[in-house]
């Protein structure tokens, strides 16, 4: 068995009122859903489909922070 690898998530939800998840280590593996606990569903089906494509991560990118700006 393959050992448990942690990717961060970035949520935001559209003006639509979908949430909408990327997973910025893994280049264009992307989810969007009407409920967080689809969404999660969905995140780790996305995750698990980029990882047997064989895509590259993005090398391992640790997430300090997110921060809102007015300009």
């Amino acid at each position: 068995m393959k050992p448990k690898r942690k990717f961060t998530v970035l949520i935001e939800r559209d003006e639509e009122g979908y949430y909408v998840a990327s997973v910025p280590a893994l280049r264009g593996c992307h989810t969007q859903a009407k409920t967080l606990d689809t969404l999660m569903k969905r995140v780790r089906e996305v995750i698990e489909l980029c990882i047997e494509d064989g895509d590259k991560t993005d090398g391992s990118l640790e997430l300090v922070g997110i921060q809102q700006i007015s300009v």
